[in-house]
């Protein structure tokens, strides 16, 4: 087909070249692909409810301190796995302050029901003390953490780290009225387990907060803010960036 021509001769035809393409940039090829679960805190909450209430009849003199190993066994069995699973999938979650304190809390059931068979009942062990006074101001970081969104859960940690201080103290032979108040202490750490599991599922279920939680800041924004915000800070969680 014939071009047209200008005053100097024939013109060559029109070229058109591709658009210069950009480097690409990370948003545009990055995919954060998160997995939907089910909330492990009732799951963790009764458990510690459970555990809690059955130790306390026994230093509250109950159940007999010769049938103190069955007591022990039943923790270990049924307290220790439930916690540890509802700490695992807490970590899923995506929550590491409810993940690290359901794990700590089940591992410390663990290992005081443990060298609790080997030892005599109803003496205080002072290597038991050691540990149970250890672990109370690390109970106490968490909840003073949890304060800042699920006071709640603030609450029920402060009470169990105030029953691992009591207790502590009764093994490092400070009396049996220390053991009592422990007793009682973890009776009201059962009812405060009860009421929050109860309030969580009622919440998972209706989708929304039906029996006061307390929720703050972030918590609150996960029961009422959109998909968006809760997914505007996924790139720096942990397994997302580089580095912990």
């Amino acid at each position: 087909m014939p071009h047209d021509s200008g005053p100097n001769g024939p013109s060559e035809p029109p070229t058109t070249e591709p658009p210069t393409a950009g480097p690409l940039t990370t948003d545009a090829v990055t995919r954060i692909v998160l997995r939907p679960i089910a909330s492990p805190l009732p799951l963790g909450f009764f458990a510690l409810g459970m555990g809690s209430t059955v130790l306390s009849s026994l230093q509250l003199g109950w159940v007999p301190a010769a049938q103190s190993s069955i007591l022990l066994l039943l923790v270990l069995i049924f307290v220790v796995p439930l916690q540890l699973i509802g700490g695992l999938f807490a970590f899923l979650a995506r929550d590491a302050g409810a993940g690290t304190a359901l794990l700590l809390l089940g591992a410390a059931w663990a290992g005081t029901s443990v060298t609790s068979l080997d030892s005599p009942p109803g003496k205080p062990v002072v290597a038991q003390a050691v540990f149970l006074l250890a672990l109370v101001p690390f109970v106490l970081a968490l909840a003073g953490a949890a304060a800042q969104s699920k006071p709640l859960f603030a609450v029920l940690l402060t009470l169990t780290a105030a029953r691992f201080a009591l207790t502590g103290l009764y093994e490092a032979g400070l009396g049996n009225a220390l053991q009592v108040a422990a007793g009682w202490t973890g009776l009201g750490i059962g009812v405060f387990a009860l009421y929050g599991g109860l309030a969580l599922l009622v919440e998972d279920g209706k989708q929304r907060t039906v029996l006061p939680l307390f929720r703050r800041g972030k918590a609150r924004e996960s029961i009422e803010g959109d998909l968006r915000e809760q997914l505007t800070e996924a790139q720096q969680e942990a397994g997302v960036r580089h580095q912990l």
